[in-house]
């Protein structure tokens, strides 16, 4: 396919000029951008302080990506756009502005990556990768040819990004450092509100604030849907219907214009339901993924690409086929009986539903979890949480904290957070190494090994798996 030039704007959208420079190339969303303007034909270097699967991707896709940064990195960039963990004495952020090239955040440039397309941008603490692919998957389906910018990888999508040519954009619209705060969607969705990313609000009562006012940024006619089973989200769809704005609740539990009823298991380890909208019978909607809360996200993307135009059955065979997310409760593989998941699993909700989910699908196994905690404030405010939401397994390890931006003394480290699990009872085991020696160890025919964490607990699995394998 010709590849097209966005040089000038597009119904009214911000010019993007011809050569952009990513700082932080490597993350999930900027990988994602690189993505759709190198499908644009622009020309694109970036940097990152590591190689990764999406830094090698931009690479085979025609970008230039270095290796850690340096003023030089930028080279002839007309624009440079970087991740908010960049730090304002990162060399090429300084050279960008000594040379006057004009320098903007990951969220500002997807808002001109989607500017003249209807925007349907998904929300929420938890699930909203899982919600905003299949959302995409339903409106291609569907036959709408979509832009999508997720937050995680799709088989299904081969990637996180695509550049299609219909008139709709499928975005993650994520709530740090107020980034969902840059769109002004059609039609939005909040999965749910929980307390999470403090290290950036500050409290509780700010985060809602940022809430309140993505959903007051949909479009006059469009529509904000809200999960009703999330009471945050419940009451702040009420006080926006109570302001006039169009409102549509989804949910399994609570009262909601559209309802998953009769959830039960079914012959793909996954769960089916029955779909309602304002009573009436839609029909019937199987998953091949596990968990509640994924037949609640299936349920809002079907919300969602319906008001968007897709026909009821198209979008659910589109739930039906879809594999699931890179990460989220995703199979690693077996080796001498022992099933290894992995899940980005970094919250107490998302351990608590993750925990659940494998409870369901694999009843009867010995369930043991490998826990890496994100960042040492989250390990503080949500302590309380964490004491409780690993109930369900039958052993917990517990690694030491990915660090990701902070310091050790933003808040708790990992050690003290195993000590105040209350059950399963944890161990602290320290690095990735050691927990792989614990597992090849412990682990015996009929186990189920879950990994879970948003850092690099990710090779873990991997390794115990080429551990136990026939090359022991």
């Amino acid at each position: 396919m010709m590849a097209r030039l966005r040089t000038r704007p597009e119904q009214g959208g911000e010019a993007i000029p011809q050569r952009v420079h990513l700082v932080g190339a490597g993350g999930m969303h900027m990988s994602a951008i690189g993505t759709i303007l190198l499908a644009r034909g622009h020309v694109v270097t970036g940097s990152d302080i590591a190689d990764s699967v999406h830094t090698r991707r931009l690479q085979a896709a025609g970008a230039t990506i270095y290796l850690g940064h340096a003023a030089a990195n930028v080279g002839r960039a007309e624009l440079v756009v970087t991740t908010v963990a960049a730090r304002e004495d990162n060399p090429e952020l300084q050279a960008a502005r000594e040379r006057g090239v004009a320098v903007i955040v990951r969220a500002e440039m997807v808002r001109r990556l989607v500017a003249g397309r209807e925007l349907l941008a998904i929300a929420g603490t938890h699930g909203k990768t899982t919600t905003t692919t299949l959302a995409a998957l339903m409106t291609l389906r569907g036959g709408l040819d979509p832009l999508v910018l997720a937050g995680g990888d799709s088989p299904d999508l081969d990637g996180n990004a695509r550049d299609g040519a219909g008139r709709l954009a499928v975005v993650e619209a994520d709530e740090y450092a107020g980034a969902f705060l840059q769109y002004e969607p059609h039609l939005a969705l909040i999965t749910n509100i929980d307390v999470d990313h403090l290290d950036y609000y500050g409290s509780e009562e700010r985060l809602h604030e940022a809430f309140a006012a993505f959903a007051a940024r949909v479009q006059a006619d469009g529509t904000l849907f809200v999960c009703a089973d999330s009471p945050a989200a419940f009451a702040l769809g009420e006080a926006r219907r109570a302001a006039g704005a169009r409102v549509e609740r989804y949910g399994l539990d609570n009262e909601a214009e559209w309802r998953a009823v009769q959830v039960r298991g079914n012959d793909r380890g996954g769960l089916e339901c029955v779909v309602l909208l304002d009573g009436a019978e839609l029909g019937r909607m199987s998953l091949r993924i596990p968990g509640r809360h994924n037949v609640a996200n299936a349920l809002g993307a079907l919300a969602m690409a319906m008001r968007a135009g897709v026909d009821f059955h198209r979008a659910v065979q589109a739930a039906e086929e879809f594999g699931g997310v890179h990460r989220r409760f995703e199979l690693v593989g077996d080796a001498a009986g022992v099933t290894i998941v992995d899940d980005y699993a970094h919250h107490p909700t998302e351990v608590r539903a993750t925990v659940q989910a494998a409870r369901t699908r694999f009843p009867g196994r010995r369930l043991i979890g490998c826990f890496q905690p994100h960042t040492y404030s989250r390990s503080r405010y949500l302590a309380e949480g964490f004491r409780t939401c690993f109930e369900g397994l039958d052993a917990l390890y517990v690694t030491a904290t990915y660090a990701a931006r902070e310091q050790a003394d933003a808040g708790s480290d990992a050690e003290t957070l195993a000590a105040q699990v209350t059950r399963p009872a944890a161990r602290y085991i320290g690095t990735l190494g050691e927990a792989l020696e614990l597992a090849a160890r412990e682990l015996r025919p009929g186990d189920v090994f879950l990994t879970l964490g948003a850092g690099d607990i990710e090779q873990l699995g991997p390794l115990v798996l080429a551990r136990l394998g026939p090359a022991q």
